[in-house]
């Protein structure tokens, strides 16, 4: 089995990403659905993303109210741009996984900050 450190990389902070993890503003905040992206490794599964999302913020906490369920997850593949490098070779950036998680209804993460 993998780490899930090596599963899930970084939290991948935009702007857009940002508003989304605060939900939409016209829901009553029990039921409001929060979307969290991170950037994966390429390899992993919407299912091995989720097992490991939820083996790295749950660990260490005993009360149910607290543990952290993940309701849906949905993956991206970010291909790299070319770019030049130096005055006329070529380089490529390299390819990108991103996972949007959405949490259960009442849900949130306390340290989703880069």
């Amino acid at each position: 089995m993998k780490d899930p450190h090596d599963i899930i990389i970084r939290p991948h902070m935009t702007e857009k990403t940002y508003a989304l993890s605060f939900g939409p503003q016209n829901v009553a905040e029990d039921k409001v659905q929060r979307t969290y992206t991170f950037i994966v490794a390429e390899s992993a599964n919407k299912i091995e993303i989720k097992a490991a999302f939820e083996a790295i913020y749950n660990a260490g906490k005993k009360d149910k109210e607290e543990m952290v369920t993940v309701a849906e997850v949905r993956t991206v593949k970010k291909l790299g741009k070319m770019r030049r490098v130096g005055q006329r070779a070529k380089g490529k950036k390299p390819d990108a996984k991103k996972a949007l998680i959405k949490l259960a209804p009442g849900q949130m993460l306390e340290d989703y900050t880069v």
